[in-house]
């Protein structure tokens, strides 16, 4: 599986993006476990702070074309050491904010714009850019591993941290940890060789981005991953919400959100692989199909801990082991050169998926009672999502990685 990685150089590049997707994303997916304590501490309610965390998901996906254009055409390193200084910043103000905009300014504003700054646009369009052909799909599953692995170490962690000093010493740990990853950035920064790490046909970033946007493959592609984010977001901030209404103990809820995140640096290696032994949008299929499988048989089967423990391991495989097909497909498409800017429009289209699942969690438990019509629409939408991927034009195997003919 990691043959394609063969030099130092290599795996430095590789595990230096996987390290800091590791807080980056450790950090955003592990938000869900402050809601409790601090709807206790504000009183602002778990739709107000639903909607902090909402806009959050949003601003992640907003910030992501962005911050690939900026990396793309400055290089990576200054806009990973602002997105990890602006995490910090954000981590450590959260606990003097006592209102809804106080909490949208730090959490779905500097907070999400930090860590969308430090996460797959840039840090996947950086690697690729750096290493052979070849390698950059077992990488990008090594990297994908490394935010996956993130949930595992921080989901348990920053629980333990809030029973044993409270949310805002977790809150300010948090910010802490962060500033830990700011070593890692040096690798990414090094400079990049023309041509070979680019494409063989310069075009400029506005031309790459009109291609895209008239292109029938990326908008499928698109969709399938809004439902990813939709899934996701839900589940990452109302997973807890839904183990408390089950009569369970919030460690139930931390360690399947640990589990969910082991499960995936699995699944992101198997995905990494799959990229290079078949088509990316038939790996797609398949995952988006087993989602919706996965939630039919929690609906139906008993709420224990077990259940939830199971469910977790099953939608983990999956989780964000989207990540490696989606950019693949990208790459393919339109080749790597913009693949920052490009693949952090698909990741703005995720996070659109992810503002509507954080969101509506919160307004469905305050209308309903329970999160059952969230399931059901998940459900749907994960169906859905396989399906969209089946008409995506892309080249087989043996043909060069190019855009493919009309």
């Amino acid at each position: 599986m990691f043959r394609t990685l063969n030099t130092p150089a290599l795996w430095a590049v590789t595990l230096s993006a996987a390290g800091i997707l590791m807080v980056t994303m450790g950090a955003r997916q592990s938000l869900g476990l402050f809601v409790s304590p601090l709807n206790t501490s504000t009183g602002l309610g778990v739709a107000s702070i639903s909607l902090a965390l909402a806009i959050g998901q949003f601003t992640w996906g907003a910030v992501q074309p962005l911050a690939g254009a900026a990396a793309d055409r400055y290089g990576p390193g200054r806009v990973l050491i602002g997105g990890l200084l602006l995490l910090a910043l954000g981590s450590a103000l959260t606990p003097f904010m006592s209102s809804t905009w106080g909490l949208i300014v730090s959490l779905g504003l500097l907070s999400a714009i930090g860590s969308g700054a430090g996460s797959f646009s840039v840090l996947i369009g950086a690697s690729s850019q750096r290493l052979p052909l070849e390698a950059r799909g077992t990488a990008s599953g090594v990297i994908n591993a490394g935010g996956s692995f993130g949930q595992f170490v921080f989901a348990p962690l920053l629980q333990s941290l809030i029973q044993l000093l409270g949310w805002i010493g977790a809150m300010w740990s948090l910010a802490v940890m962060t500033l830990g990853a700011l070593p890692l950035v040096r690798v990414l920064a090094s400079p990049v060789e023309p041509p070979a790490a680019r494409d063989n046909v310069e075009t400029s970033l506005w031309q790459s981005f009109q291609g895209a946007m008239t292109d029938r493959s990326y908008h499928f592609l698109n969709l399938g991953f809004f439902t990813c984010g939709f899934h996701i977001a839900f589940l990452v901030t109302h997973l807890p919400g839904e183990v408390d209404l089950c009569g369970l103990p919030s460690t139930v809820a931390s360690w399947a959100l640990a589990i969910i995140g082991l499960s995936n640096i699995v699944g992101s290696l198997y995905a990494g692989s799959c990229v290079t032994r078949y088509r990316s949008k038939y790996v797609l299929f398949w995952m988006y199909a087993s989602r919706a499988l996965m939630i039919l048989l929690y609906l139906l089967a008993p709420k224990t801990e077990l259940t939830f423990y199971v469910f977790a391991a099953g939608l983990g495989f999956t989780w964000l082991a989207t990540v490696p097909p989606t950019a693949a497909i990208v790459g393919k498409l339109f080749g790597v050169r913009y693949l920052g800017t490009l693949f952090g429009v698909s990741l703005l289209a995720h996070q659109i998926g992810a503002f509507f699942g954080a969101y509506l969690g919160g307004i469905a438990l305050t209308r309903f009672g329970d999160y059952s019509w969230m399931w059901y629409a998940d459900m749907v939408l994960a169906a859905a999502a396989a399906f969209c991927n089946l008409p995506i034009r892309e080249a087989p195997l043996t043909a060069p990685l190019a855009r493919p003919a009309n």
